[in-house]
Formats: C-alpha cells, sequence, structure tokens
C-alpha cells in the first residue's frame, strides 16, 4: 500500500510517504485534488506539511485506494493492511477496537476493527481538540500535532466504556501525551487532555499505568526506568539502575514491574515498593521489544534476532533487513519461564518485529521500519 490511502467505513487510514503518486486516482474529485496540491505546492510547502490536510479532504470527498485488496496471506500467515511501521498494539477493553502506534517522523494513531480489519486514524487529524486537563497536567505546554512519532502505548481502563490512552512520544517533544478514549461510540474518539514532558537526557519507550496513580516508563537511553505521579513528579525506580529497559508491564497489584531487555534478551521480574529489591530474570533468547499481558495471565514478549549487531539500524534506516526473524516468546510471570510461540523471517510483509497482543482467539504481531502489515496467527 506504498505511497497511498485508504477509506475504511467513515475514516480514512494514511501512510507515511508521499502521497502524490495516488491523487491521479481521485479521478471523480480531480480538480479539487489537483488545485489543493498546485496550491501547497506554489506556497513551498513539503508533502509532509499537508498530509493531514489532504487526508482530511479526501476523506471527506470519499476517495478510497486499492491497498486493503491486496492484502494476500502468506500460507497460514493472514495480516492486515493499512497501519504503517505498527510498533505497538493495544486492545480498548470489552470492544473490538485495537489502537495502532504508527512510529514514524510523521507518525498517527489508529484503530483497527477486529471485525472486518479495518482501520481508521484518530490522531493527529484537522479536527482533533484538546481538552487540556489541567488539575493532572498543569505543566504541559499544550496539545501539539506536528512532529509527533509515537511509541509505546498503554491504557487504563476506565468507567462507560471512557480509557485513559498513554502515549509515548519523540518528535517535536519528549513527552507521554495522555488521551481519553471513548468506546461507547460505533467508532471510537480520541480526545487530548495532557501531557508530561520527559526530564532533560530521559529517552523514553515504554509506558504503563500505575494501579495507584500515574504512570510508569522505561528509559533505555539512561539504561532505568521512571514512575510519574501528579504530586511528586519523575522518580526514578528502584533497583532499575543499569537494567537495560525496552519494554514494560506491571501486575495487576502494582508489586511488580516486567522489564524487557533488548539487549540482555530477557524479562525481568523487579519489586516495587517491597524491602528488600527483588530481581529475577527469565531467558527469552532474543532481543525483546515490547511485552503485554495476554489473556490466560501470561505475557507475550515481542522481537528480534539478527544477524549482526547493526542490522536493526540498517534495517530502519536502508530497508537492508536480510537475515532478520521477528519472534515472540510466551512467558509464565510466576513459573520465570518462557516458551518461543512464533518465528518469521523478515520480508516485505514484516520487516522488524517489535509487539505481540492477543485478540480474541488470535495473536497480533506488529512491527517497524516502514512495514504495512500487522501479522495475525491463531493462538497457539
Amino acid at each position: 500500500m506504498s505511497g497511498s490511502m485508504s477509506v475504511e467505513g467513515s475514516g480514512c487510514l494514511m501512510a507515511r510517504r508521499p502521497l502524490l503518486p495516488y491523487f491521479d486516482m481521485a479521478s471523480e474529485r480531480g480538480i479539487i485534488s489537483s488545485l489543493l496540491v498546485k496550491m501547497l505546492v506554489k506556497e513551498g510547502h513539503e508533502v509532509r506539511v499537508f498530509t493531514v490536510v489532504f487526508v482530511t479532504v479526501m476523506c471527506l470527498l470519499g476517495v478510497a485506494s486499492p491497498g486493503a485488496a491486496q492484502c494476500e496471506p502468506d500460507g497460514a500467515i493472514q495480516f492486515i493492511c493499512g497501519p504503517v511501521s505498527p510498533e505497538d498494539l493495544i486492545q480498548i477493553p470489552g470492544s473490538p477496537w485495537v489502537i495502532v502506534s504508527s512510529m514514524e517522523d510523521d507518525g498517527y494513531l489508529s484503530v483497527t476493527d477486529s471485525r472486518d480489519y479495518a482501520s481508521t486514524v484518530m490522531f493527529p487529524l484537522a479536527t482533533s481538540l484538546p481538552r487540556h486537563d489541567t488539575a493532572a497536567y498543569g505543566s504541559c505546554p499544550g496539545m501539539a500535532m506536528e512532529g509527533f512519532r509515537p511509541h509505546g502505548i498503554n491504557l487504563r481502563p476506565g468507567r462507560d466504556n471512557v480509557h485513559t490512552l498513554y502515549v509515548v512520544r519523540h518528535g517535536a517533544r519528549e513527552s507521554v501525551e495522555v488521551f481519553a478514549v471513548d468506546a461507547g461510540r460505533p467508532t471510537p474518539t480520541f480526545t487530548w487532555v495532557g501531557c508530561v514532558v520527559a526530564p532533560d537526557g530521559l529517552g523514553l519507550n515504554a509506558v504503563v499505568p500505575l494501579p495507584d496513580d500515574g504512570f510508569a516508563a522505561t528509559s533505555p537511553r539512561t539504561s532505568d526506568v521512571w514512575e510519574w505521579h501528579t504530586d511528586t513528579g519523575w522518580i526514578r525506580v528502584p533497583g532499575s539502575e543499569d537494567i537495560g529497559p525496552n519494554g514494560l508491564e506491571i501486575s495487576a497489584d502494582g508489586r511488580w514491574f516486567y522489564i524487557a531487555r533488548y539487549a540482555g534478551q530477557s524479562v525481568v521480574r523487579l519489586s516495587r515498593g517491597q524491602t528488600p529489591i527483588r530481581k529475577e530474570t527469565i531467558e527469552i533468547g532474543f532481543n525483546v521489544d515490547n511485552i503485554h499481558w495476554a489473556l490466560d495471565g501470561s505475557l507475550l514478549a515481542a522481537g528480534h534476532s539478527t544477524p549482526t549487531r547493526t542490522r536493526v539500524g540498517e534495517c530502519m534506516r536502508e530497508r537492508r533487513c536480510e537475515g532478520i526473524t521477528s519472534r515472540v516468546a510466551r512467558v509464565d510471570p510466576e513459573l520465570l519461564t518462557a516458551r518461543e510461540i512464533f518465528t518469521y523471517a523478515t520480508n516485505d510483509y514484516l520487516l522488524l518485529g517489535t509487539v505481540a497482543i492477543q485478540v480474541g482467539n488470535e495473536i497480533w504481531v506488529g512491527g517497524i521500519a516502514g512495514g504495512e502489515r500487522i501479522v495475525r496467527i491463531t493462538t497457539p
């Protein structure tokens, strides 16, 4: 679906690449799209500046792309086509909707319907409006849609189908962005309510809501984990120093962090609020990126193995992904054991796996480096 936009129902899905090659496809609305392109090019704007504007206009015009029809399977492997670089995924509780974080320089948040696999962009849009919760996020400078590069995401379940979404954000600022997600409608709505800017030096990756208040986030740049609370601000988690974190989850009672160690190829269970500090390691056997809870109480650890230490960077920068294998393991958080359940050599469908979640009786696997598919397999 390179360089395309697809329309599913009332919403649109946009890709990161320039949309110019598909302007001619809008034959029924060619005059309007041509005028829009000429106007913006004349003003000297780059393609990425008017992507959101163009997508909004095309959504209203109802212009569709053939991308969704070209989503063929690879043997027993099924796919969802559309969201570019789906680095992280999380399902909205009690709903068919899965939130997708597209980690690109001009990235976006979208939702995918697990009933028909249609996807809809939620943020940023020209129609995105803030509802700043200044009591909780008073130090946040306000909503910023430009330079939005989303990364790790997680959800705090709420009441009456309204939940709180936490999004690690790079680009215009290093922060955790906060949204109210209303899933009580035919299509969910996202409302930006605030942000928490990271302290200087931190480079955030994964985020998880805490049972009591606030959230925790990993910082691979400083090799530790941090908590944030409204009253205390940012505090480094004791025992997380030099842990080499990437993905992050927490037990329901808030007593244990589960931390994906990327270079360490393991998951660490780290005590929270306990004395003395306890730490146990579960060997996984590949570079673990994200971890998420499965329906049976296990953890799904997703990541990849590479032939060289430089291959991940080459894959992301140059699409040189040969030799990479995307992998998923099921982790028992009590027995501290792991069993691999999915292995898939890199190809045009899945370049660099980063996340796995359970959706009904399926496992969905997402990845980065510009790929435009989410893998679907039957839960092993």
